[in-house]
């Protein structure tokens, strides 16, 4: 089932999950750094959401059907880990790249979920390179939300700069309607053709969330049945946003003060970020 919210309530109620997302990332930003274990930085967060915040983690013991309980607050996908990457013992070491995923439930029910890219003392040129384009990559597909267009319109923009850039787009998640429930219809494919898919409507709300590798697009999961890498263990980045679509154009609900503003590939976008005073 899709969200639609219409309500001024709900839409207030999205844009405050959105911003403690974000915030939780804003306050772990000081930490992510060599020397500490992804197992830390998930203490770090999830001390944050409870006592600060008073929010609850949505990934921890979240088990879809045919899965283990997820047994962390946040995921910690480090280098060739596309998603999913469960907290330990892992220490981050100079020249790693890490993707901090983060979703919230507030008070009132509401999910806000988001991720970034970090990367630790001096990445290789890939790395960086890699971690930009899919950023671009991600603002490339905010850039087409508003009413009337497709969904087919957000995976080609990803797809293409991805591709142009000798990358390769993973195809087995993707980003998704979220609201009162973590998962939900329309699913939000990174790759397609423009004109096609579903049409967006004035109040739906999602995620994009590209995983784009540095090698080939093919995937396999670790026996703890979560963790993703890729399979020629080349790196890979995503970048995260939960956005609505608006009367004339998109906001960005995943914005705190940390956000990271948008790449030079989309000046002069048209869209409302939350949360801000800008």
């Amino acid at each position: 089932m899709m969200t639609l919210f219409t309500e001024e309530k709900d839409i207030q109620g999205m844009r405050e999950a959105g911003r403690l997302a974000s915030e939780v990332l804003d306050h772990v930003t000081p930490f992510v750094k060599a020397g500490i274990s992804t197992g830390e930085l998930d203490g770090i967060c999830h001390s944050y959401m409870r006592d600060v915040q008073k929010t609850v983690p949505a990934p921890l013991n979240y088990q879809p059907p045919g899965y283990p309980p997820f047994p962390a607050a946040i995921c910690t996908s480090v280098n060739d880990v596309i998603c999913h990457g469960i907290p330990g013992n892992k220490i981050l070491k100079s020249g790693d790249v890490v993707n901090l995923d983060i979703t919230v439930i507030t008070a009132d029910g509401y999910y806000g979920d988001t991720s970034r890219m970090f990367s630790i003392g001096e990445p290789s040129v890939l790395a960086k390179r890699l971690s930009q384009i899919t950023f671009e990559c991600l603002w490339l597909g905010i850039a087409q939300v508003k009413p009337g267009a497709r969904l087919g319109d957000i995976g080609h923009a990803i797809q293409m700069h991805a591709e142009q850039a000798g990358y390769s787009v993973v195809r087995e998640y993707c980003g998704h309607g979220i609201g009162k429930v973590f998962h939900q219809d329309p699913q939000i494919l990174h790759y397609g053709r423009p004109g096609t898919g579903e049409k967006l409507n004035t109040g739906m709300t999602f995620t994009i969330e590209p995983m784009i590798n540095a090698g080939r697009r093919d995937i396999r999961t670790m026996p703890d049945q979560w963790t993703v890498k890729t399979k020629d263990r080349s790196l890979s980045a995503q970048w995260e946003h939960t956005l609505l679509v608006t009367e004339d154009g998109v906001e960005v609900l995943t914005w705190s003060l940390g956000s990271n503003l948008p790449p030079d590939c989309v000046k002069g976008l048209n869209f409302r970020p939350s949360n801000s005073k800008a």
